[in-house]
């Protein structure tokens, strides 16, 4: 949430001009189980916040173990809380099943007790910003798709908004609302895979097979639609590759009302079973004023009570044109986080039925033949098609030298690209602004204080995808 995401003399929508939350602001309070959900108050993250000594301090010292990744001994000049030999210092990962393989976590503990603790990455590096500077504009959106593989469509949406923005191009009011769909049907996906994996990492089995059981219902749509379930490459600089499939309707409808009308399993499952709220309640407590310290964003500064999100706070696509509440929680603990997610499962449903109702009818992209390629059915019929097709795909288009950041609220946070164009057909840089990469550096001041035996419920309730933390 740093001040470069936000326009020179723009002031975002439910706030007034001293940085207030205002008296209209649509941010408001929703309940999961018996725990209540509010508004923060202020929001400070929006203007420069005061680094106190003691944010300094949590942010520099606060349960970051300064030990080397390939040594255990204390290195010179380095203090540690308790004597040499009650110092106990193990690894979480990278072999745990719950960290995938792909993180690790250095632990130091004093009993039981996680004193400090080092998120350790780079067990999946990809290079795909590098890669991004060698793949034209037109072929980008394929590789971005693949860095958070749980929401590809917030990856292929945030470039493809950056590059127009490049291009100057303004896409078809249908585009935009089938950008929006594919969005929040993503979002559920997401949240429902969470909730999957998470139920998993706390033992229950039974959430694993519900949260599959609706990602496999939205993927099954995605595969109708693109072609595709995962790394779909559907949304493209200037629209998307497809119109949506006939009986897309009745597809979405009868999807929203089961998924809707089985969250009410999870809360019976999950929301009030006393040994998952002991899991979770009071575990993973971290201040707001910490989160913002640290620029995390999305469900996990939600959950700590501050009501930031980019479809609201900055609207893009056609966001500013629906209903649909902020979930924010009051504590910022690992139930609190749980329950922002369920209930943004249910906001996103509210928002598709509302694009169910007023989809507009037209092209599905801009109609220039120098950013998108003719209809395929024009290709075997005419040679200046043929050859259209040839050149945009071989060579590309050339946005003009320039350089633009633009942002999404992915289902992690906020999600950003930054691409300088030189005036070639490929990006002089690229740079993604990951919301699981950054909110990573909040994990040691999660776990301080707390029993190694809730480590791995904290991790999961953070939502990192190591695709887009080692891209």
């Amino acid at each position: 949430m740093s001040d470069e995401t936000m326009m020179d003399d723009e002031i975002p929508s439910g706030m007034d001009e001293a940085g207030e939350i205002a008296d209209d602001a649509p941010v408001t309070s929703a309940t999961v189980g018996d725990l209540a959900y509010r508004t923060g108050g202020s929001l400070e993250g929006l203007a420069p916040i005061e680094l106190t000594p003691d944010i300094l301090r949590l942010i520099e010292e606060g349960g970051v173990l300064r030990l080397p990744e390939d040594g255990d001994a204390t290195p010179e000049g380095t203090q540690t809380l308790f004597g040499e030999d009650e110092k106990m210092i193990i690894n979480l990962g990278p072999q745990h099943p719950s960290t995938h393989g792909v993180l690790r976590i250095m632990l130091e503990l004093e009993g039981e007790t996680v004193v400090r603790s080092k998120p350790i990455i780079g067990y999946l590096h990809t290079g795909m910003e590098k890669t991004a500077e060698e793949l034209t504009y037109v072929q980008g959106a394929t590789n971005v798709t693949r860095m958070d593989y749980l929401s590809p469509i917030s990856n292929e949406l945030v470039f493809c908004l950056a590059v127009e923005r490049l291009l100057d191009v303004e896409i078809p009011a249908r585009a935009t609302w089938i950008r929006m769909l594919m969005a929040e049907l993503n979002r559920i996906c997401s949240h429902v895979t969470w909730a999957a994996t998470n139920g998993m990492d706390l033992a229950s089995t039974t959430m694993m097979i519900f949260g599959f059981r609706e990602r496999d219902m939205v993927l099954s749509f995605f595969e109708k639609t693109t072609g595709l379930r995962m790394n779909t490459n559907y949304i493209r600089p200037g629209g998307v590759a497809a119109d949506l499939p006939d009986g897309w309707e009745d597809d979405v409808e009868v999807m929203m009302d089961t998924i809707e009308s089985r969250l009410d399993d999870y809360d019976e499952l999950l929301t009030g079973q006393p040994i998952f709220r002991e899991r979770t309640e009071g575990v993973g407590v971290v201040s707001a004023e910490l989160l913002l310290a640290m620029s995390a964003t999305g469900p996990l500064l939600r959950a700590a009570g501050v009501p930031w999100d980019l479809r609201r706070s900055m609207p893009y696509l056609a966001y500013d044109q629906v209903d649909f509440d902020v979930i924010v929680g009051s504590i910022g603990d690992t139930f609190d986080r749980y329950a922002v997610r369920m209930n943004e499962i249910r906001e996103s449903i509210r928002i598709v039925r509302q694009v169910l109702e007023r989809m507009p009818r037209g092209d599905y992209r801009v109609q220039d033949p120098k950013i998108t390629p003719p209809p395929r059915a024009r290709i075997d019929e005419s040679m200046e098609a043929l050859i259209h097709h040839f050149k945009l795909f071989s060579r590309g288009f050339e946005p003009p030298e320039g350089e633009t950041y633009v942002s999404v609220e992915s289902p992690r946070g906020e999600l950003g690209c930054y691409i300088v164009s030189d005036g070639t057909n490929k990006p002089y840089r690229m740079h993604m602004r990951a919301p699981s990469f950054v909110n990573l550096q909040s994990v040691p001041a999660l776990l301080r204080g707390g029993l190694m035996a809730d480590a791995i419920a904290v991790l999961s309730s953070v939502d990192p995808v190591l695709g887009e933390v080692d891209r």
